[in-house]
């Protein structure tokens, strides 16, 4: 079933590695099997491989894909949630430089529940939904956190062609379990009555606007 939009509408992409993808031909998401998923302890370890911090100009600059598409949408002030922050919060220090007031989670590193209990006039998503075990709770509860007139500012790396999925760098990172389409974030976009934007090849911006 896809993990998604709950369709049993999928067809086998590929196997690698022993590990066995699928496609749904509802929403367009390509999966993992989840047998395949990491156990807790070993997705932790990888994570902790990451070397985030906000005083790296280079990591700014990546994160920066997101931020100068996002910003201009913005009222000073706004207040936002980076959800995924990951071990080395950086994109929620670069925005409350540019004015904006900030909250964080992640599930491993920032596991405060009491900010998913208000709205949010943003959020922003880095590197994050590729790792959903449960995308179709993670997007319903990202509705929930934003606000009417709120934009959700979505960064990950589009499956264009499935020419080599098999050598694709992004399917061997280990914990990366899910991969959109441009037709997957259409489908998101439409689930939830979002307009979407497409500003860059790996960055979706999600306006709720009402």
């Amino acid at each position: 079933m896809c993990p998604l939009c709950f369709s049993n509408r999928s067809h086998q992409l590929a196997i690698v590695d022993a590990k066995t993808y699928w496609r749904c031909n509802v929403c367009h998401l390509t999966f993992l099997s989840p047998e395949h998923h990491l156990a807790p302890e070993a997705e932790l370890a990888q994570y902790e491989l990451h070397e985030n911090n906000p005083e790296d100009s280079r990591y700014r600059k990546f994160l920066s894909q997101l931020s100068d598409c996002l910003v201009p949408k913005l009222s000073l002030g706004a207040e936002g949630l980076d959800y995924g922050s990951g071990p080395g919060p950086t994109l929620s220090v670069m925005l409350e430089e540019q004015g904006f007031r900030m909250n964080i989670y992640d599930p491993y590193f920032a596991l405060t529940t009491d900010v998913l209990e208000r709205t949010y006039d943003f959020i922003t998503c880095t590197e994050t939904v590729e790792h959903f075990y449960h995308p179709a709770m993670e997007f319903q509860r990202l509705n929930q956190l934003l606000r009417n007139g709120g934009w959700l500012g979505v960064m990950t790396k589009m499956l264009e062609s499935d020419t080599d999925f098999a050598g694709w760098w992004y399917r061997r990172e280990p914990t990366h379990v899910c991969f959109y389409k441009r037709e997957t974030m259409d489908w998101i976009a439409e689930q939830y009555a979002w307009d979407v934007e497409y500003p860059r090849e790996n960055i979706t911006l999600f306006h709720k606007f009402r």
